[in-house]
């Protein structure tokens, strides 16, 4: 029962990690830069939740009717300012940049709320459904539902959308999608956005489920850039897949044989994935194709 325990514990925390590491990967698939920053968002769209719940008392759920739109412009704003106007070198100096991003959202937060560990309430965070000798959390269900819902949403967006089609041909070929009229610059705008705006969502989530604080996003970052890895660079798919594999395992071996050592295989499989396997679960040419 505590592999099982561990198995659904897993899948839940990972359909989380999944929405986290989907605005990684899709900003990546489209301007091949690394949002070093996607940390630190996603604790910033916690701390901005946390603020509303406790100013107005509203659910959770409802401050992203809020901090989406806001950090959709957020990352909106960082492109123009900041991204577009980089000429040479763009990769290496587009991770410079988002680094340097995210030590000043830091800082800010650091200045506004300190170091103290603090936990999005509401009445459900401690209630929990259980089937026999089965807990399964509340907050984990519900958040695991958001994350499916969103996924589902930049599916729609991808496949089913002239913008999606646009991002698509931007993410395969920029040079050809500029000829025929696509303008890469608000895609990857538009990308951007839409990458720190899914941080909000999955900041709110995080913020329900674990206490954090500014340097929390240390911590995070690791594990999204792992989950991005492993699921092949470019690819939303495989970082949902990545991100469920690898929470799994991680909480099946904490429940079976050791915390530490959960937390351990993390990386002890990216090690095994880098050696093999360095495309990661889905290839970044397969990730293209799609």
């Amino acid at each position: 029962m505590l592999i099982l325990q561990g198995i659904i514990d897993g899948i839940l925390i990972g359909g989380l990690y999944a929405l986290m590491g989907a605005g990684l990967t899709l900003v990546f698939g489209v301007m091949e830069i690394i949002n070093f920053a996607q940390g630190i968002l996603v604790i910033l769209g916690a701390f901005l939740s946390y603020s509303l719940v406790r100013a107005t008392h509203i659910d959770p759920f409802v401050t992203i009717l809020i901090t989406i739109p806001a950090m959709f412009l957020l990352g909106y704003g960082v492109y123009y300012l900041l991204i577009a106007r980089l000429k040479r070198d763009r990769v290496i100096m587009s991770l410079l940049v988002m680094f340097a991003v995210a030590q000043v959202i830091e800082g800010v937060l650091d200045i506004a709320y300190g170091g103290t560990l603090v936990q999005i309430h509401a009445s459900y965070v401690d209630t929990s459904l259980r089937f026999g000798s089965i807990n399964i959390p509340l907050v984990y269900l519900y958040a695991f539902i958001l994350s499916a819902v969103l996924m589902g949403c930049i599916y729609v967006i991808l496949y089913k959308t002239k913008f999606g089609r646009a991002l698509r041909a931007t993410t395969q070929n920029p040079a050809a999608a500029q000829l025929v009229g696509i303008d890469v610059h608000r895609v990857s705008a538009a990308t951007l956005g839409i990458g720190v705006g899914l941080a909000a969502a999955g900041g709110m989530l995080y913020g329900m489920t674990a206490s954090f604080n500014p340097a929390s996003s240390y911590d995070l970052i690791s594990r999204l850039l792992v989950i991005v890895i492993l699921g092949g660079f470019g690819s939303v798919g495989g970082a949902m897949a990545a991100a469920i594999i690898m929470v799994v395992i991680e909480d099946v071996v904490a429940v079976t044989w050791s915390p530490v050592w959960g937390q351990t295989m993390f990386y002890l499989v990216l090690v095994a994935v880098l050696l093999f396997r360095q495309q990661g679960i889905f290839g970044k040419q397969i990730a293209r194709a799609q």
